[in-house]
């Protein structure tokens, strides 16, 4: 991750639409995982609100997203982004326009409006793209913020 000066800390945003699930649950997770080595900030296209599911899934392993809230991109300050990471996987990806690297990570959208599911299967659901991007950013981690 190139820093755009000495003095600062490089910047990340996760992006995706509703900026409610994924890209939650990564910016929750990258600020445990990367502490000061970084500035974290998620948004989406469509802010709508933070999933409840992405809430008790995170709290699972110690992260606490009750202070967050669903944010647009359009609020975000190109200056403070070196990285944008895309969490979209079977929507269009907001674009963040800006000279900052992109990278795209496809995982599916847990959240879901089908009635049939159970809360048992929407749990599932949120548990395997949180630990699907804490496996990301982990490789993240071990290669660029070292």
């Amino acid at each position: 991750m190139s820093m755009t000066s000495a003095a600062r800390k490089p910047g990340i945003l996760f992006l995706c639409v509703a900026n409610s699930a994924r890209s939650q649950m990564a910016e929750g997770l990258a600020r445990m995982l990367f502490g000061d080595r970084a500035t974290v900030q998620s948004a989406g296209s469509q802010p709508s609100r933070v999933n409840p599911y992405a809430l008790e899934v995170m709290h699972e392993v110690g992260v606490d997203l009750a202070s967050h809230t669903s944010k647009s991109v359009d609020t975000i300050d190109p200056a403070t982004v070196d990285t944008v990471i895309t969490l979209c996987a079977e929507e269009v990806c907001p674009v963040f326009l800006a000279t900052a690297r992109r990278l795209h990570w496809p995982i599916p959208d847990p959240a879901s409006t089908d009635p049939t599911l159970s809360r048992d299967e929407m749990l599932r659901r949120f548990r395997t793209a949180r630990d699907t991007i804490r496996a990301k950013l982990d490789q993240l981690a071990a290669t660029e913020l070292t």
